[in-house]
């Protein structure tokens, strides 16, 4: 959707108007002085909440994940040979 722009002293005495424009998809720029500085857009929202156990069977965990590295692994990690 195109962009509306308004001066400053216009956005404050419509501003409520303008957040019911921005909350319905369009985007508006705020102006001082003929210099846009501003923009009022829809807001998207927050993300969905986290529900416990949803990656349930579907991620595996090695049994020695926590197992020491290599010694040739953890030299190149020290920068150095063991």
């Amino acid at each position: 959707m195109a962009e509306h722009v308004l001066n400053l002293y216009e956005a404050k005495t419509q501003l409520s108007r303008l957040v019911d424009r921005a909350a319905g998809g369009e985007t508006i720029v705020i102006a001082k002085d003929g210099k846009p500085m501003a923009r009022l857009v829809p807001f998207e929202g927050t993300a969905k909440r986290r529900v416990p156990g949803a990656w349930k069977d579907k991620v595996r965990i090695a049994d020695d994940f926590d197992a020491p590295l290599p010694d040739e692994i953890m030299a190149a990690f020290e920068g150095g040979e063991r």
